[in-house]
């Protein structure tokens, strides 16, 4: 338990930051799981359309720190060898 004023606080603080990387990394992890269902479906249309928007979430994500920036690279370049 913390036991000054300004380690209350932050433990008040830590919660909301964890709700939000939360929200974050499940907003990453579905655009991952939504390109992947694009690329099975195989319709090039609906790729094209979605492919800069995945790219934008998994650089906000990796530019926040909840994942590596470069882990949200590599997954953006092996998904865009994908499509090409």
């Amino acid at each position: 338990m913390p036991n000054t004023k300004s380690a209350i606080r932050r433990v008040r603080r830590v919660k909301k930051q964890t709700l939000v990387n939360r929200i974050r990394k499940s907003k990453y992890k579905s655009s991952i799981k939504h390109m992947e269902i694009l690329i099975k479906k195989g319709d090039k249309k609906k790729i094209k359309e979605y492919f800069p928007k995945f790219q934008s979430i998994l650089m906000q994500v990796a530019k926040k720190g909840v994942v590596n920036r470069k882990t949200a690279a590599r997954k953006i370049s092996k998904v865009s060898k994908r499509i090409s």
